[in-house]
């Protein structure tokens, strides 16, 4: 069946799953994931973070570089057929190799007629312990982006995006109501008891404060399991996130549990939203030349 915009109500679909060491399996178990969402009325639908594989950049090791595909390459054109077919718009994180040496971390953007839109590059790459993704991926060189998709405008940013109110600022500014973050986070399992829940609060809480600070919607998909590649490995938390213009959770995933999360949102809520707090009218443009320093000495 055909959907339209008739209505200013669209549903989010967050695929949440556990990562094996086959990419074949990873991709149809996802697939199958997005399929569960799809049948049950999500009309644009995105995956966590490098779903192909489990979390390679717990270390730093060039076997993993083997893991990269072009786009368009073969998953993509899975997730086209899989759009088409469905009729949803997709969103699918993926490793891309560009070029031989130069990779990076990416998602693909694909309309409900199954055409690839466009893709985004991961613009802050992080570099810390098991999270080594200077290794493998180049900063992203496409910039900000949004897409006017079948069923709404959208951004996308990937996982340490979400710590950047500039990031989230510069997407919305181009017209989004809905900021997607396909994520990979969690624990180190020796740090969990003393720092565990303050983490996942401040992870929770700056992106709830992006849908207030730029009133549209958050939607967040991060993976579950322990994956130990390296050491005692990562706790991936999970707990994908819908929040509302005003911050407020509208869905949230479980901690331990593969899930599909489906919520409808109102598009019609981000004009309201701001109209009323209309923050990026009152926005000093004048005065935020100093954002483009590293720092103000």
């Amino acid at each position: 069946m055909k959907r339209s915009r008739a209505s200013s109500v669209v549903n989010i679909g967050l695929v949440q799953t556990a990562c094996g060491l086959d990419p074949a399996a990873n991709v149809q178990r996802t697939l199958a994931a997005c399929r569960r969402a799809a049948k049950r009325g999500a009309q644009i639908i995105c995956t966590q973070e490098l779903f192909r594989s489990q979390y390679f950049c717990q270390e730093e090791d060039h076997r993993y570089f083997k893991l990269a595909e072009t786009i368009p390459g073969p998953t993509t054109e899975l997730f086209q057929e899989f759009a088409r077919e469905h009729e949803v718009v997709a969103i699918a994180s993926l490793f891309e190799k560009r070029a031989a040496g130069v990779y990076h971390n990416t998602a693909v953007v694909i309309d409900a007629d199954g055409a690839l839109l466009g893709k985004y590059r991961k613009m802050h790459i992080p570099d810390d312990p098991l999270f080594y993704e200077k290794f493998y991926f180049t900063p992203g060189d496409l910039g900000f982006r949004t897409w006017q998709t079948r069923f709404a405008r959208i951004g996308v940013l990937i996982c340490w995006d979400q710590w950047y109110p500039e990031a989230a600022r510069l997407t919305a500014l181009q017209g989004a109501e809905i900021l997607f973050y396909p994520t990979a986070i969690g624990w180190h399992p020796r740090e969990k008891g003393k720092y565990g829940k303050r983490q996942h609060e401040a992870w929770e809480l700056i992106q709830r404060s992006h849908a207030v600070a730029n009133g549209c919607y958050v939607a967040v998909a991060n993976r579950i399991g322990h994956e130990r590649l390296n050491g005692a490995g990562i706790q991936f938390w999970g707990q994908s996130f819908i929040a509302g213009t005003s911050g407020e959770i509208l869905a949230r995933a479980q901690t331990n549990s593969e899930a599909v999360l489906v919520a409808p949102v109102d598009l019609g809520t981000v004009e309201t939203t701001r109209t009323h707090w209309p923050f990026l009218r009152d926005r000093r443009i004048d005065a935020y030349g100093d954002l483009t320093r590293r720092f103000v000495d």
